[in-house]
């Protein structure tokens, strides 16, 4: 399957401030604040949803597309994408701004202040699928972007009956119920988390019942709680992956959508499709940075088989990859 996984692309820079931010802020003077402080700990990360996603699925042994917009900085970026099986051929960079930027600084209570440049990101709009590719996906991940890429995808997959995956995650709090409609009526997958589910129904006034009458799967990620799947009439509850040591939860949900993705392109059933989601999120939960968790194929399903019944079909995984491995050599 040729899976086309756009959205933000950014780096996040993770800073550590050995002090508390209240003890430098003056309640009565903040209309004057001017204030700086000294970190002894700086990283900077591979960051943004798009590329996570498509990290996760070349982890898996998938071949994704990347489409985002990324400035003059990219160039490490492209290459360690590459390296991990990411085709970016796909990606517009932009030589006059930078790649869109977290900073984060934090303190000891793990209070923090934060900025987000959103750079090369603020253009995304005016790219179409049809400017970077003449290929048509077999399946557009629409995942948080600028809002207006977000709409003109949703539009070019309507115009050109592309299948997508909606997954408005950050950006649903910014987005109007109409605009979630526009997704939520055309998708053929939505997936949020229990959060920002709660907030579609609110926007929209759309209920369970309702999504999943309009054919669509939805798909509702709850944290350690483990997710649901509801399709055609039935309900697949996804337990988390467990025993788990978590440090850093940054970029589990995008670890989940991979491991989703990866399993419909290989045609498995929504229930171990939902399980290899929650294996892969338990690698990212388990180190800090959203791209920093390697594993072979043998080692991902081995795990796998820790906790659930596979009956077998994991063994597509391991078959599908050897035959990547032969085409390469050939």
């Amino acid at each position: 399957m040729d899976i086309l996984v756009t959205g933000s692309i950014a780096f996040d820079y993770l800073m550590r401030f050995p002090g508390k931010f209240k003890d430098s802020l003056i309640a009565e003077a903040l209309e004057k604040i001017s204030v700086s402080f000294l970190v002894d700990e700086m990283t900077r990360h591979y960051g943004g949803v798009a590329p996570n996603i498509a990290y996760n699925l070349a982890l898996l042994g998938g071949r994704p597309r990347l489409m985002g917009t990324a400035g003059a900085d990219f160039s490490d970026y492209r290459t360690w994408l590459e390296k991990a099986g990411v085709d970016t051929s796909t990606v517009v960079v932009l030589d006059d701004v930078f790649t869109a930027s977290f900073f984060a600084n934090t303190d000891i209570n793990n209070n923090q202040i934060a900025s987000f440049y959103a750079g090369a990101m603020g253009r995304a709009g005016k790219y179409k699928i049809a400017d970077v590719t003449s290929d048509t996906p077999d399946l557009v991940v629409i995942s948080p972007n600028a809002p207006d890429a977000m709409e003109n995808l949703i539009q070019e997959c309507i115009e050109r009956k592309i299948p997508f995956l909606y997954d408005p995650s950050q950006q649903t709090a910014r987005l109007e119920g109409d605009d979630l409609m526009r997704g939520i009526d055309s998708c053929q997958i939505l997936m949020c988390n229990d959060y920002e589910w709660e907030v579609i129904e609110k926007k929209t006034g759309l209920s369970r019942p309702r999504v999943i009458n309009k054919g669509l799967t939805l798909i509702i990620t709850q944290g350690k709680e483990g997710a649901h799947i509801y399709q055609d009439g039935e309900t697949y509850y996804i337990p988390p992956y467990e025993p788990v040591t978590p440090l850093e939860p940054t970029g589990v949900g995008d670890a989940f959508r991979a491991g989703v993705l990866r399993g419909l392109d290989l045609g498995m059933s929504w229930d171990i499709c939902g399980r290899i989601g929650s294996v892969a999120a338990a690698f990212v939960l388990e180190t800090v940075g959203t791209q920093n968790h390697r594993y072979t194929l043998e080692q991902f399903v081995a795990r796998y088989r820790t906790a659930f019944d596979d009956e077998g079909a994991l063994d597509a995984l391991l078959t599908a990859n050897s035959q990547k491995e032969a085409q390469s050599a050939s």
